[in-house]
């Protein structure tokens, strides 16, 4: 197989960009680096169509490997024609592999297999011939083969019968061409299993009691929980096709002569074949390529939603409490300066059983006078309606003596984090439910910072996760989290060795190295300096030194984007045009992109000796020195009042925040602490094929109440007819 031409095919992709790509990656080179300063060799390919060539690649290699090891184990057993090898060439996915090697591979005892020890695949060869007539006839014939362990004719034309069905079986081609016809026409039918004995209102499953959808327009999430009641107990589950047309097909290839006097036997064989063999094979095989691409596309709508999860606009230079609601235990609060610096916990007991309000009251209108809270981040797990009503009556009670709001922040995780041994080497002397005040805060003021020292999996932005593939979800919410860290740069001087360990290059023994050194010697003064750091040799810092940012460094391009390989091209750039590098800083380099656009681009880069794409980007990252991506994103809704789901009725218009995106629409907190449904039929005046072509986890969006369930909780929300 051409690999890069499979790839340049697959992903729609010159194969020159595919062969300069795939070159870089297999010199070691990281796919933030190659996507962010490597643009020229690879025509300007972005983070998500490398991570997606990097995976297809490594499926094809590893095809082409299997491929080999199924060419050697045929050719070792002598049987290894010019018709195997050149369908083993064509084949373009592992089934197809797999079904040649199907005739070839040893088996486990089976009926033919016991058929064969027996002397009958000769009785199986004259019957397969299908002759217009047998001399002498096929049950004269099949007597010649009774013997100590064939003890009549019609057992001896039994087992040829198994010798026939497991060959059929066993044809790649036959295979290839049932499985496509059961992905076009089965049929998915599922039943309440007679083990569930669960009221049908209230399972979650009751809509799948009686359920059946073809296989070729079942939607991804409907297999998910399909699966889930399986595996639960609560549905039986089969992946139907009409036999007709199954057999209509092997038929036109197995019975060649319809006059044979070994016409029934052939086609009965065949029938045994697919309702024994073939069907229960293929629809194992359909189900797991359903479940395949279920996940992959759940996985999709997860990293889509952490990725703007991590994206969210931070809130800089404000002072924020934490509040971790509680029952029982209180309500843990942490204050936090604008640095992230703990600067104060207590426990309050607002909620039942104690119900201590006035204390309560007391205690956070101290801290909010005390500290000048900005504003309160109020985790959304138990307790969270109880105490924003809390929060809100306090804030109501202080009137104009502070401008403090609040805002119901996800605490998905933040339980995780709070019992890690990286939180206990953060805050050694607090308890867990501590330190999950103290992260709930610092998420607001900066979510990124704070979400990288978690598990991606457990912050809860996800369809299904507990039922991905642990590895594949890693490895794509991994990638998520490098190519968001990786975007937004990091302080070299304040991030943790967590953030540290996302960025291009550097590993987690590195990332504590780093900042080990930085608590040893200081601050850094520069992005060169980290080179003093063990273990930082000259690739990693090639690989990591963009994407470090040392905002007091005596060099300004220490502080942007500019890669230090090219800051002798952005020093030539600002001598050429006369600027000092006191302007950059300044922020006065506005007209900078219309001169160079006025000489023209081709021209510029070619006298600074770089390419268009690192022009363009140098000239970016000289308008805004230490400029935050994160910005252009909606920030978070601040509050100063809540809303109970009694105040809602229909037809009201509110403001509300995307908290998660589905494959069937998203849900959007309106302040009435239960997240309203956004289904997709109701996102937009337009068709929507998928709710993330719409929405993004983090919009602030204007929703309208379509219907209000209290008894169930339930909101439904329309957005048609809202201008946005």
């Amino acid at each position: 197989m051409d690999i890069i031409k499979t790839l340049s095919e697959e992903l729609n992709i010159p194969e020159k960009q595919v062969a300069a790509a795939v070159g870089l990656l297999d010199e070691g080179n990281t796919i933030p680096f190659i996507a962010r300063y490597r643009k020229e060799v690879t025509g300007g390919l972005d983070d998500d169509q490398l991570r997606e060539l990097g995976t297809r690649l490594e499926y094809l290699r590893s095809l082409d490997e299997r491929r080999e090891e199924v060419r050697a184990l045929i050719e070792a057993q002598g049987k290894l024609t010019d018709e195997v090898a050149a369908a083993l060439s064509r084949a373009t996915i592992l089934a197809e592999i797999e079904d040649i090697y199907r005739p070839f591979r040893p088996k486990r005892k089976t009926r033919a297999s016991v058929a064969r020890e027996h002397g009958l695949a000769p009785l199986a060869e004259a019957i397969m011939e299908q002759r217009e007539s047998y001399e002498p006839p096929l049950s004269e014939l099949a007597a010649t083969f009774v013997s100590d362990e064939v003890k009549s004719p019609a057992e001896a034309l039994a087992g040829a019968a198994d010798i026939i069905a497991e060959d059929v079986s066993d044809n790649a081609d036959y295979r290839k061409r049932l499985r496509t016809l059961t992905r076009e026409q089965g049929t998915i039918v599922t039943a309440k299993s007679g083990d569930n004995n669960d009221d049908e209102k209230s399972s979650v499953y009751s809509m799948y009691y009686e359920f059946s959808e073809r296989v070729s327009r079942i939607a991804p999430h409907r297999v998910l929980a399909i699966n889930r009641g399986e595996k639960e107990g609560a549905l039986k589950v089969t992946l139907s096709l009409d036999p007709a047309s199954a057999l209509a097909y092997l038929y036109s290839k197995t019975l060649v002569k319809h006059d044979s006097p070994a016409k029934e036997l052939v086609k009965a064989a065949v029938d045994d074949s697919y309702s024994r063999l073939i069907a229960p094979s293929v629809e194992r095989e359909i189900r797991a390529e359903l479940t395949d691409a279920a996940q992959e596309g759940a996985i999709k709508v997860f990293a889509d939603n952490l990725r703007h999860l991590l994206m969210q606009a931070p809130i800089k230079g404000k002072v924020v409490m934490g509040l971790d609601p509680g029952y029982r235990t209180g309500c843990k609060l942490a204050v936090v300066d604008a640095t992230g610096r703990v600067l104060d916990t207590a426990v309050i007991y607002p909620t039942k059983p104690h119900e201590r309000i006035d204390d309560a009251k007391r205690k956070v209108k101290a801290f909010i006078k005390k500290y000048s809270v900005d504003a309160v981040a109020i985790g959304n797990g138990t307790a969270s309606r109880e105490s924003e009503r809390f929060i809100a009556d306090t804030l109501h009670e202080m009137g104009d003596e502070t401008n403090c709001k609040y805002v119901i922040v996800s605490e998905a995780g933040a339980s995780v984090y709070s019992a890690s041994k990286l939180a206990a080497e953060e805050f050694p002397d607090f308890d867990v439910t501590q330190r999950s005040a103290v992260s709930i805060a610092r998420r607001l003021q900066d979510p990124m910072a704070e979400l990288v020292k978690i598990e991606p999996r457990a912050i809860g932005v996800g369809q299904y996760q507990h039922d991905m593939k642990p590895a594949r979800l890693d490895e794509a919410l991994g990638g998520v989290v490098e190519a968001s860290v990786n975007e937004v740069g990091v302080d070299l001087n304040t991030a943790s060795h967590s953030l540290l360990s996302y960025v291009a290059g550097i590993n987690a023994t590195l990332a504590k190295n780093i900042v080990k050194y930085r608590e040893e010697h200081g601050a850094f003064s520069s992005r060169a300096d980290v080179m003093n750091v063990p273990r930082m040799g000259e690739r990693a810092f090639e690989q990591c030194a963009g994407f470090l940012r040392v905002p007091g460094s005596d060099e300004i391009l220490d502080n942007t984007g500019v890669h230090p390989e090219s800051y002798a091209a952005a020093k030539s750039l600002l001598k050429k045009y006369r600027y000092k590098e006191s302007d950059v800083r300044d922020g006065g380099l506005m007209l900078l992109r219309f001169k160079v656009e006025k000489d023209g681009a081709e021209r510029v880069s070619r006298e600074l000796g770089v390419g268009v794409p690192t022009l363009t980007d140098i000239v970016s990252e000289l308008e805004k020195p230490g400029r935050d991506v994160r910005d252009s994103f909606p920030a978070p809704v601040l509050r100063q009042d809540v809303l109970e789901m009694s105040d809602l009725a229909e037809g009201m218009v509110l403001t509300g925040t995307v908290r998660n995106v589905t494959d069937f629409g998203a849900f959007v907190d309106i302040g009435v602490h239960q997240d309203g449904l956004l289904h997709i039929s109701e996102m937009s005046d337009k068709f929507v094929k998928h709710p993330s072509d719409a929405l993004a986890v983090g919009d602030v969006i204007t929703v309208r109440i379509k219907s209000v369930d209290t008894k169930k909780n339930r909101i439904a929300l329309s957005a048609k007819g809202i201008a946005r």
